[in-house]
């Protein structure tokens, strides 16, 4: 998909809150969009709580509040509210369109989405959609029965219409995979050196996300002995609290210094320039912006939900870019049979790490700009 260009775009709407796997890809859509055209107005609906009300505002865009409206997904007394708050919070929506005069809505998903959804369609303004999980959520498979641009981060994923345009990247992701195209050692030298790491080490980066995630934990942890054998440093994100419960399993003695905890990063770009290997959760964020550097991952899905993780991981597994392992099958035992011998075998990881990157998006968030430019083109007729 070649870049369109919005030139006469006046005014966009983007709609998307709650969680990091929103906001994020909002974010950079609002940065390709304003990149073309700084004359363009862009506005972003959230609520007030969810971390859209942070770090909206940090990217210098002003945000229009909306109440927040949680589809009950089984009858409970909230479903007898549902009507009444969600007619305020599409009234509201609307409210934001018309100060604005939108000429395109663009929605993430979540809570905020299904409102702005509602309102375009009253007003006859053309609703982009991007879905970022192979499987969708209420919110989206909702505006996609009527929007004029579906995009999707994995092919699959079943909504109607969809054009697989990939994720759109953390601006820091984005930059960073130019950077390692450019000179990767300079990159993975700069990183280590800025990280307390070893930048001749081969590394394994372990995160389960910023919340972490105990099994990842305690099954790395009870390995650290036999992976620092192999030579290898450990960069190990725990999440919050929870990096006591992992020092104390760990061995001690000289290798131990090359096993490296932290209980949060807010640069994982740097993380991701010293990793030769990734053992994490499957969110799609993580999943595409693994892909699109081209890293070789051990993914772990989160085993709650409605196996999203799982089907976000399956289509780059296939290509050869991962392991998938079920969340109760991420054992010291497994670790030892299957993570030891792929860090013994160079040439295994680089092929996998080369399997990952013709998987992987870099330009989604050019993409996403695209459909909105189409969009607006034409008044919303598929």
């Amino acid at each position: 998909m070649t870049a369109t260009p919005t030139s006469g775009l006046r005014s966009v709407l983007l709609a998307g809150g709650g969680t990091a796997g929103h906001v994020n890809p909002l974010l950079a859509v609002a940065e390709e969009l304003r990149r073309r055209d700084p004359a363009t107005t862009l506005t972003v609906l959230g609520t007030s709580t969810g971390l859209e009300a942070r770090l909206v505002p940090e990217h210098g865009l002003p945000l229009e509040l909306v109440p927040r409206v949680p589809l009950p997904r089984r009858p409970s007394p909230d479903l007898l509210r549902l009507p009444g708050r969600l007619a305020a919070a599409v009234r509201a929506a609307g409210d934001a369109i018309d100060r604005t005069g939108a000429q395109v809505v663009v929605g993430f998903g979540g809570y905020v989405s299904t409102p702005a959804y509602l309102a375009a369609r009253r007003r006859g303004v053309p609703v982009v959609v991007h879905e970022a999980n192979a499987r969708p959520g209420l919110a989206n498979r909702l505006g996609a029965r009527w929007a004029a641009e579906v995009g999707v981060a994995f092919p699959g994923t079943p909504l109607p219409g969809a054009h697989v345009v990939g994720m759109p990247l953390r601006a820091a992701v984005a930059a960073l995979a130019g950077r390692r195209t450019a000179d990767a050692d300079a990159t993975r030298r700069e990183a280590a050196t800025t990280l307390g790491l070893d930048p001749t080490r081969r590394t394994v980066l372990v995160t389960g996300g910023s919340s972490g995630a105990v099994r990842l934990n305690a099954a790395v942890a009870t390995v650290a002995g036999d992976l620092l054998a192999t030579g290898v440093q450990v960069l190990h994100l725990t999440g919050a609290g929870k990096a006591d419960a992992v020092r104390a399993a760990l061995p001690s003695g000289p290798a131990a210094e090359h096993y490296h905890l932290r209980e949060y990063l807010g640069e994982m770009e740097l993380a991701y320039a010293v990793a030769d290997l990734v053992v994490c959760r499957s969110g799609a964020a993580t999943v595409c912006e693994l892909a699109a550097l081209g890293l070789p991952a051990v993914y772990v899905p989160l085993p709650i939900g409605n196996e999203e993780q799982r089907l976000n991981a399956a289509p780059l597994v296939a290509a050869g870019g991962g392991l998938l392992v079920p969340d109760e099958e991420l054992t010291p035992a497994w670790l030892r049979g299957e993570l030891l011998p792929l860090l013994a075998d160079p040439g295994r990881l680089a092929a996998m790490g080369r399997a990952a990157a013709v998987a992987g998006t870099v330009d989604g968030a050019a993409r996403v700009a695209d459909l909105v430019a189409r969009a607006a083109r034409t008044g919303g007729r598929r």
